[in-house]
């Protein structure tokens, strides 16, 4: 490609531009491929673009980073920085090298929160917009929409209470504006050195609601399980496949000799947890395919007499509450023509029984 600096900004900002307007959450760039965007969860490469050389990394690299910021990528050789296109494009960035070349990858910063409905979500999570204390979680794979699920329940409460809402993330996704809500919203690297110290101090800044990135060791479970216990909403996210997965998780993470006291305090603290996935629409895009646990006093007996594992069942047979297994799920978007059926048996946990729903009938949600 070959330009001056300032072309090499015009560029990035094109791509940028092109980025948003096709609804993609990241940008990537490197040396010898040509640029891609990642939509609905797969990479798109723009092939009317040019393969990129060394010399046109260096130049997106001088667009991108300030002198100082350049010294400190020499030195660690990777860096992580936001970056604002314009008044509407702010990103994450990350520059790091790949067998010796220069890499970018870019991740789009959405100011446009979608709520409960437009997300395709069931409608009992405007439950969790409403409790005053507790611990609820979003669990699921990576990209399959768990912080977009918080940020609307965030974004619910920001708007029909007035609290003081802090989130700590590792890196901010979702920018929420102000309503009738404080909300400050701090970034590891950023605001705080570290995620640990941000939740350690969270506390003493007289929040109401807390919404932690993700769960990432057992002291953030326990710094978010006393936080829930002293009359605070908190809000994480788990890289877990189910409600049933999510208990076992966070309690064996933690020494057995402690086991005991983290299954008290879930049982008395834990509200709710959405398992989701994104599943290809039949005519493109992806809708949500969700499994709900209200943290009833069913399930709250169960997780402290250590029998996690009948909580699947609690699910199957409290449709009458709410809750809603996967199954049912993916059955009630194959008959809404929204899935395949091919889709819904490679998201299901547990295809054995999808083939029952599917092939008598029942199965439908309320």
């Amino acid at each position: 490609m070959g330009m001056n600096g300032q072309n090499y900004k015009t560029k990035l900002g094109q791509y940028l531009e092109l980025a948003q307007s096709q609804g993609a959450s990241d940008l990537h760039l490197g040396m010898g491929r040509r640029p891609s965007l990642r939509i609905d969860g797969n990479l798109l490469l723009l092939t009317k673009e040019p393969v990129f050389t060394q010399e046109d990394m260096q130049g997106f690299i001088a667009a991108l980073l300030t002198g100082e910021q350049q010294k400190r990528f020499e030195q660690e050789k990777e860096l992580d920085f936001g970056y604002t296109h314009g008044e509407k494009i702010r990103c994450r960035c990350n520059v790091y090298l790949q067998r010796g070349y220069v890499a970018i990858a870019i991740r789009l910063i959405s100011f446009q929160i979608k709520g409960v409905e437009e997300l395709g979500l069931p409608m009992i999570l405007h439950e969790f917009a409403k409790m005053s204390q507790g611990f609820f979680l979003v669990v699921g794979p990576a990209g399959h929409g768990k912080s977009t699920t918080l940020a609307a329940l965030i974004d619910e409460i920001n708007h029909n209470r007035t609290d003081h809402i802090i989130t700590i993330e590792d890196p901010i996704e979702y920018v929420f504006e102000q309503d009738r809500c404080l909300i400050d919203q701090r970034e590891v690297g950023y605001d705080t050195v570290s995620f640990n110290r941000a939740l350690k101090s969270v506390l003493r800044q007289d929040p109401d609601v807390v919404m932690i990135g993700e769960m990432r060791d057992p002291e953030t479970v326990a710094i978010a399980l006393t936080a829930a216990e002293t009359g605070h909403l908190v809000f994480s996210t788990l890289h877990t496949n189910n409600a049933a997965q999510t208990i076992d998780r966070i309690i064996d993470s933690f020494p057995a000799s402690q086991q005991g006291q983290i299954r008290s305090q879930l049982s008395s603290t834990l509200v709710g947890i959405v398992s989701q996935r994104l599943i290809p629409r039949m005519e493109g895009s992806r809708v949500p395919a969700v499994e709900v646990m209200l943290a009833d006093s069913a399930v709250k007996n169960l997780i402290r007499e250590d029998k996690v594992y009948q909580i699947d069942l609690v699910i199957e047979t409290s449709l009458d509450k709410g809750m809603i297994s996967l199954n049912r799920s993916l059955v009630d978007l194959v008959r809404r023509r929204e899935i395949s059926e091919e889709n819904a048996y490679v998201y299901s946990i547990n295809p054995g029984e999808l083939k029952n729903f599917l092939s008598n009938g029942s199965g439908m949600m309320p």
